[in-house]
């Protein structure tokens, strides 16, 4: 049978260690509790390399196959939906995953998937395991995780978070689906904005010079603005403008990137971000939305409160409100309540530090949580909708003014030509 070794706390508080036998960790854990203990960290001793040289000798390993990057967030909810379906029909921890490994892809989810078999194969615990890959599993994962373990409910925590998982995605989604058309019309316009530029401008301008009209200034610098984007404006111009019309999103991108890798670039950004017009109001009913569902998705699943916030104000998504959760977690260390730091910071709606509050009072503070997360998703649709509807009639406005512009810039040279030609024909 094997030997578990454990760290526990007694009932004064105190830390212990010791040995169980039993026949898996679930069986291990009930044994400790049974002793008065409770235990926060259960792992089986591993078996020494000298007692197993002969058979590890037999033993093949799979090789991992060639995987670049990170698994994606579909990847890893899926992964969690099965795990969880698994356990619940009692399938052994190992089995469960490798089972899961088996029927993954090539990749980096196969790839982890074979490092976290061989780790748990070894003796070591499925959060322990998930620790070592970052890349795949985070601290808000391998900490719910942990928790599930230490209290024997494995199964019920990764229900929940692959519920959480799968309502994240889904509010990612809707943002993502709704700032498709914007890009696409955006996108298009650009490009015919620049064909127009590029071939049909430099026609008007053809015929303009073999008639010797006078151009108005709208229509020079519309002809200017032409030679440009073609790369004809002077003799020194070595990049044609369209180039730099092309290359500017990926630039732009490359740029936000690089700010927000600093600590007060990100900080800067993240302000700026929630006090944009239109925009910082669904940024911030998001991060709300965010905040709240991992935070009483962790308190539900075991996880110290300190330890719970510390983690949310990470995976915040916001530098805002990191730190106003940072302040949260030195007022409860300190014995105060959670609302008020929460309150005084002005990151949220009078709402949502009201139900915290009730929360906190009544003790059901991650069920409240939730309730506020359920809410905001759905203010963030509606938010979504608005700011797509406010978005098809400005562009409709934009596009008609540059397109008009151009229309005006090219047809008063015209208009005076042929008047021209008429005054000469009479």
């Amino acid at each position: 049978m094997p030997t578990f070794t454990y760290e526990a706390l007694n009932a004064s508080g105190k830390p212990q260690k010791g040995t169980v036998e039993a026949g898996t960790s679930d069986e291990a854990i009930q044994r400790i509790k049974a002793q008065g203990y409770f235990p926060t960290s259960v792992r089986e001793q591993k078996v020494r390399k000298s007692a197993v040289a002969g058979e590890a000798a037999t033993v093949k390993r799979k090789k991992k196959s060639l995987g670049i990057g990170r698994v994606s967030a579909k990847q890893l909810t899926v992964f969690t939906r099965q795990l969880s379906t698994l356990q619940d029909a009692g399938l052994p921890l190992l089995r469960s995953l490798q089972i899961l490994e088996a029927q993954a892809k090539p990749g980096p989810l196969k790839n982890t998937l074979l490092g976290v078999c061989e780790e748990v194969e070894g003796g070591s615990s499925l959060s322990e395991a998930m620790a070592k890959h970052p890349r795949a599993f985070d601290r808000l994962y391998t900490k719910m995780v942990n928790a599930g373990e230490i209290g024997g409910v494995l199964d019920v925590i990764l229900q929940r978070l692959a519920e959480f998982m799968e309502k994240s995605q889904r509010l990612k989604r809707r943002i993502k689906g709704a700032m498709v058309y914007p890009v696409v019309v955006v996108s298009v316009a650009i490009i015919i904005l620049t064909f127009i530029m590029m071939f049909i401008i430099p026609k008007f301008e053809e015929i303009f010079t073999d008639f010797g009209v006078k151009l108005p200034g709208i229509t020079v610098w519309l002809i200017e603005t032409s030679r440009w984007v073609a790369g004809n404006a002077s003799p020194t111009q070595m990049v044609p403008g369209a180039v730099f019309i092309v290359a500017f999103p990926f630039a732009a991108f490359i740029f936000w990137k690089l700010i927000r890798k600093a600590g007060p670039g990100r900080a800067a950004t993240d302000i700026l971000l929630l006090w944009t017009p239109v925009l910082g109001k669904l940024i911030r009913k998001t991060v709300i939305a965010r905040f709240t569902r991992t935070l009483g998705t962790l308190i539900s699943a075991g996880v110290p409160i300190l330890e719970a916030i510390t983690i949310t104000g990470e995976t915040s998504g916001n530098y805002v409100f990191e730190k106003a959760l940072a302040k949260v977690h030195d007022s409860i260390r300190e014995g105060e309540s959670f609302a008020g730091p929460l309150r005084e910071s002005k990151t949220c709606d009078a709402i949502v530090v009201n139900m915290i509050d009730v929360g906190e009072e009544t003790g059901e503070m991650d069920a409240m949580l939730l309730k506020i997360a359920d809410t905001y998703d759905e203010e963030v649709d509606v938010a979504v909708a608005s700011l797509v509807s406010l978005l098809e009639p400005l562009m409709v406005v934009v596009l008609g003014v540059m397109v008009g512009t151009i229309v005006v810039a090219m047809f008063m040279p015209l208009v005076a030509m042929i008047e021209s030609l008429q005054g000469g024909a009479v």
